[in-house]
């Protein structure tokens, strides 16, 4: 029952589209009085340039006021996200879009207008029947023909939706060139911040061998030498004996930096069995579901990898957890990652280690999103591209 609820959605979702072509035709009749006045204005500015700049700069602010809208209504109303608000097109690419608006909104409102003559004409019918001035073979020929006029109605408002979309879709996407330089801009970003990633990641390798592993051989000469000065043969065995078990933890303090570096356990096997070999460690109880149709690329196992080591590393540490789940699965051609505890939430992305592996996942083309309210539950939500 869940799974056909997801399906539909909400009885109210499908009010969606109806509501979204009638604010399309209210917001068309708005974007036909701006043109009107750009276009009035810019005739008459043309005579000075001070004040074609000046209506040129207007023209801009406000067409991109009135696209704003645009995506906002597409997004809210008829459940489209592209393209995204992040793209930002040329003015006249802009008041382009806003003039094409003007046949979908027209549309709309005609649309609208055949429902009102057909619902004032079912009123009368309906009048007509219940004071017997209609044969029950007339009044159901009427019910048959309102239906059919009523499902072409609705279709004719789902086409305006359509085209309302394919025109957003088609004009407001930025040209060839603006998405090579955004490309670009993205690229050197993601570089900067992997390369300060990696910095910091240098920078606690080397805290973590000096504060911990360091100290460790430390203590671990200091036994040797008290067992090699001892004189009782007892004494010395239960000195080489605990020097025994701080070699061994260290070995094991050694295989987790290792393992922080490069993972060399995914040379032999997929990303499942590892992390089950990382959940049979933790402190936390951990349950792992892994669902990959293939083995994905060695780079994007890799940052699934440490993006689920630091969630189970923050869960035992800070969140106070009892069981984490991490699901992995492939969806609509994006390799997902969630990995959920129970714990006290309050995880902040900005932090160091999390900030981090967003910067790992974005160097990919993917995405990090973090939600931890405070009280829990903490959900880390890793997304990469399967290509």
């Amino acid at each position: 029952m869940r799974r056909n609820e997801d399906r539909t959605g909400p009885w109210w979702a499908r009010l969606r589209l109806p509501v979204g072509v009638a604010a399309g035709s209210a917001t068309a009749v708005v974007e036909l009085g701006f043109l009107a006045v750009a276009a009035v204005a810019l005739a008459a500015s043309a005579l000075t340039p001070t004040a074609g700049r000046r209506t040129a700069e207007l023209t801009r602010r406000y067409a991109g006021q009135l696209v704003r809208l645009e995506r906002r209504r597409l997004a809210g109303l008829l459940a489209v996200n592209e393209p995204p608000a992040t793209h930002e097109v040329s003015t006249r690419r802009q008041v382009g879009y806003l003039a094409a608006r003007l046949l979908p909104g027209t549309l709309g409102l005609l649309a609208y207008a055949v429902l009102g003559i057909g619902l004032v004409l079912a009123g009368i019918v309906l009048r007509a029947a219940v004071r017997g001035e209609l044969s029950l073979l007339d009044a159901l020929a009427q019910v048959a023909v309102g239906a059919v006029l009523l499902l072409l109605n609705v279709q004719a408002l789902a086409s305006v939706a359509a085209l309302d979309v394919r025109l957003a879709r088609r004009l407001l996407r930025p040209g060839h060139r603006a998405e090579l330089t955004r490309r670009v801009q993205e690229l050197t970003s993601s570089r900067a911040a992997v390369i300060a990633a990696v910095d910091a990641e240098r920078q606690r390798i080397e805290r973590d061998l000096h504060d911990g592993l360091q100290q460790r051989l430390v203590a671990l000469g200091m036994l040797l030498g008290r067992a090699r000065r001892a004189r009782d043969a007892d004494r010395a065995r239960d000195l080489v004996a605990q020097a025994h078990e701080d070699v061994q933890r260290a070995v094991a303090e050694l295989r987790e930096v290792a393992w922080r570096v490069y993972p060399s356990a995914l040379d032999a096997s997929d990303l499942g069995e590892v992390l089950s070999m990382v959940a049979r460690g933790s402190e936390v109880p951990v349950r792992i579901r892994c669902d990959l149709p293939s083995r994905p690329a060695r780079q994007i196992e890799t940052v699934l990898y440490f993006v689920a080591c630091e969630a189970l590393t923050n869960a035992a540490k800070h969140a106070a957890a009892t069981l984490v789940t991490v699901e992995i699965g492939v969806r609509e051609g994006w390799i997902r990652m969630r990995v959920r505890d129970d714990g006290v939430g309050g995880a902040d992305l900005t932090g160091r280690g999390l900030s981090g592996l967003a910067r790992r996942v974005a160097a990919l083309d993917g995405r990090l999103g973090v939600t931890s309210p405070v009280g829990g539950p903490t959900t880390v939500l890793a997304e990469l591209p399967c290509g």
